[in-house]
């Protein structure tokens, strides 16, 4: 199985250790974020993984010859960042095999049971399967009765993007960890820079996606500095 690493951001929030690094570099407890997250993803079998880099992409590259890290493959965004689903389209040549795969955002941790998530995607076998819990968030995608994506929320403007009309929603905040089958490529109509949140919002009319709720996992966004403080707390 494929994994891809989204680390190619500015990581503007965790200035100014990102004035003159990439945010995937920051460590906690002395280990780079990219490291745990290559070491998270290896534990549970995945073999090959590709990297998105655009800032300060040679200290990444550079890190990952030095540290001789095996099976890395790079998509560099050189002239900007694309985002999510840009980056991710942007390497869709690494990943159009047959297989499903993850993708997960480089300042994210945490110790969701990956193995458990790769199963309920096989057993319902939609075109992605999106990581959710039950936590504090300004923004939450929207599911109904059978765990399928319906819509978006934003809790402080009341805005809302509705993909299927249903009586009642259950709200989750997105933890930045996707299975997705290769198929989606062929559906995405996006093109430059877009996030994959409009992607499953316009597939969710005709696809299934679904929902994979791991409240009680842990789950830290250290793309902040006090987040880092606290993760350094739970991830040893």
């Amino acid at each position: 199985m494929k994994a891809m690493i989204l680390a190619a951001g500015l990581g503007t929030r965790l200035k100014p250790f990102t004035d003159s690094h990439p945010k995937a570099l920051a460590e906690v407890n002395n280990k780079p974020i990219l490291l745990r997250n290559i070491d998270y993803l290896r534990s549970f079998g995945i073999d090959e993984i590709i990297i998105n880099v655009h800032h300060f992409a040679n200290q990444i590259i550079d890190f990952i010859q030095e540290n001789k890290i095996p099976n890395i493959l790079i998509s560099d965004e050189t002239d900007v960042v694309l985002e999510t689903g840009g980056g991710l389209k942007k390497a869709s040549y690494l990943l159009e095999d047959s297989n499903p795969f993850v993708l997960m955002n480089v300042d994210i941790l945490t110790d969701l049971d990956l193995g458990k998530m790769i199963l309920s995607h096989k057993e319902n076998n939609p075109i992605a399967t999106l990581g959710v819990s039950k936590r504090e968030s300004s923004r939450c995608f929207l599911f109904n009765e059978k765990n399928e994506l319906c819509g978006w929320r934003n809790k402080n403007t009341n805005e809302e993007k509705i993909s299927q009309k249903e009586m009642n929603y259950t709200e989750f905040a997105f933890s930045g960890i996707h299975i997705i089958h290769p198929a989606i490529f062929k559906l995405m109509k996006q093109e430059g820079k877009f996030s994959m949140v409009d992607v499953y919002l316009e597939l969710a009319k005709t696809e299934k996606i679904i929902g994979y709720d791991h409240t009680g996992s842990h789950l830290i966004d250290v793309g902040k500095p006090e987040s880092i403080i606290k993760a350094e707390t739970i991830f040893k």
